[in-house]
């Protein structure tokens, strides 16, 4: 969970770090780049809270229901309501979100109507490999690589898995070692 820090910033402070952190976001190559930079600045619970809220945006741009969204995403109606009001005041950057997913949803259905098609350009090169072979080789290498993307995605989720833990111990023996401090000054 978020703490809060009583000291402020200033707000030309603030709003340094917000630019900083945005270059940062937008200066990033690939998806494994931003997953990697997402998972040193984020810990797992924020990483879920955020991709919820790019969620529930996309479904309520969608026109879906309060109802199905919470039962879909297992969320509240405050955080339904809450992301709701945020696309009706600002909600730009929502807006340009949902244009990306629209256009990655699109992509992954074509793919997966021409793998039905018997007829398609795709499946009369799987079904006559011979004339096709080093097209079909190279495309093979590609798809390897996008697994490989998504391989190095799932292990930056499970080194987050362990980022939390590490820093639940931490916390742990930092209050530990605090509150024994404490104890021998009082008996001083």
């Amino acid at each position: 969970m978020a703490r809060i820090n009583y000291i402020k910033l200033t707000k030309n402070e603030k709003e340094d770090f917000f630019f900083r952190l945005c270059f940062v976001l937008a200066e990033t190559k690939n998806i494994n780049e931003a997953a990697e930079l997402l998972r040193d600045l984020l810990t797992e619970q924020e990483v879920e809270m955020i991709s919820k809220r790019l969620q529930i945006a996309d479904l309520l741009m969608d026109g879906t229901k309060y109802s199905e969204i919470k039962i879909i995403l297992k969320v509240s109606d405050p955080t339904i309501s809450r992301v709701n009001e945020w696309l009706r005041t600002t909600g730009d950057g929502f807006r340009s979100a949902k244009e990306k997913l629209d256009r990655c949803k699109k992509q992954e259905k074509g793919k997966m109507e021409d793998s039905f098609d018997p007829l398609s350009w795709k499946n009369l090169k799987r079904r006559y490999p011979q004339y096709y072979w080093p097209e079909l080789i190279l495309k093979e290498i590609i798809r390897s690589s996008s697994q490989k993307q998504l391989e190095k995605i799932r292990s930056v989720l499970a080194q987050m898995k362990d980022k939390t833990a590490l820093y639940k111990d931490l916390n742990r023996i930092l209050t530990r070692e605090s509150v024994s401090k404490t104890a021998r000054k009082l008996k001083k």
